[in-house]
């Protein structure tokens, strides 16, 4: 929400200096106070509202569901949470095959079997003596086997001559991404500190957040948190700060001006007449610079033209975009109206 780029700023003892200058008289004679003259500037700098304030930034970090704002906060414009997200992508690859070492030797089963000792199962659970196999005519006795196995016959495990086995192994590789992202938070309240066309009034969110006092509430425990906001017109030492510009510079000066006279005349001093030419030139003053910070630049000329020029695409040839005429350019497509070197485009 920043709209004058190139616009730059004086301290206020600036101001009071060339005040000072054309009032050389009052100035020698210790008639100017300056503290009486400092909420006049911040007056005028509150008449001429938000597009004369510096655009800043800051990340706060919540921790226990609350920070606290920036000492010069003033207006927020928008809030952003910054977060990172792990993701696992699995690439295209083949079958790996890897040889296992040989897990048990190779041996023979002895071809005479013992029901007590050699059988998988030992009959004596069954209560069937160690003797024979009636265990096998017993099923109702014995817990149940698969149809190829039998409780008298122990199985055999059935390898190669080398004695050796392979296992068959897939590793499955991929690629693992960090990535940064941010996704905005919800305001649940609008107030004074919330700029009017600030988008987390609007947006859908799981997160939500509010401004109390000098401190930001999140549903969030801790997070970082980017913010836009405007700033107060202070330097970093908290001097006050107002514009330096040719035509705004006037209102500034002449508002002090008046504010001077019209506290002499409060104390019984002759300037009437020199109150009244100040306040002729003060209306014309203000009304030049509300003209000059009301205008927009040349970028927001650019982005209204753009705006427009959506608009009437969208009205116009948005419904034809199914017709197969229209898929071989018989509409200029919808492009940026300057390329890269900063001319227009030409359909």
């Amino acid at each position: 929400m920043s709209y004058n780029y190139t616009l730059r700023y004086r301290t206020f003892d600036q101001l009071l200096s060339d005040v000072q200058v054309d009032f050389q008289n009052l100035s020698l004679q210790n008639m100017i106070e300056p503290a009486q003259l400092i909420k006049v500037a911040r007056r005028v700098s509150y008449d001429l509202g938000l597009r004369i304030m510096q655009t800043k930034e800051a990340l706060i970090e919540i921790k226990k569901n609350s920070s606290r704002l920036p000492n010069d906060f003033y207006v927020l414009n928008y809030a952003l949470v910054c977060d990172s997200v792990t993701l696992f992508t699995p690439v295209s690859q083949g079958t790996d095959i890897q040889e296992v070492k040989v897990i048990p030797p190779y041996y023979q089963t002895p071809a005479i079997i013992s029901p007590c000792t050699d059988g998988t199962v030992n009959c004596q659970s069954c209560g069937v003596p160690c003797n024979t196999c009636q265990c096998q005519q017993n099923p109702s006795n014995c817990p149940p086997l698969p149809s190829d196995q039998s409780y008298c016959t122990k199985p055999k495990l059935t390898l190669n001559c080398k004695g050796d086995t392979y296992e068959l192994v897939q590793v499955v590789k991929g690629q693992t991404r960090t990535y940064n992202r941010l996704w905005p938070l919800r305001l649940i309240e609008n107030n004074q500190t919330i700029a009017c066309d600030c988008p987390n009034l609007y947006v859908k969110s799981p997160d939500e957040a509010w401004i109390q006092g000098d401190f930001m509430f999140t549903s969030l425990d801790t997070a970082n948190i980017y913010i836009s906001y405007q700033g107060h017109l202070e330097d970093e030492d908290g001097n006050l700060l107002v514009p330096d510009h040719p035509e705004i510079n006037e209102y500034y000066e002449y508002a002090v001006k008046q504010r001077i006279l019209e506290n002499l005349l409060m104390n019984d001093e002759n300037v009437t007449a020199k109150l009244n030419l100040v306040e002729a030139r003060l209306r014309v003053a203000r009304n030049k610079a509300l003209s000059i910070v009301n205008t927009p630049n040349f970028a927001e000329m650019k982005e209204m033209w753009w705006q427009n020029r959506r608009a009437q695409y969208g009205k116009y040839y948005e419904m034809f975009k199914s017709y197969p005429w229209y898929q071989g350019g018989g509409i200029p497509p919808l492009t940026y109206p300057y390329n890269d070197n900063g001319q227009m485009n030409r359909y």
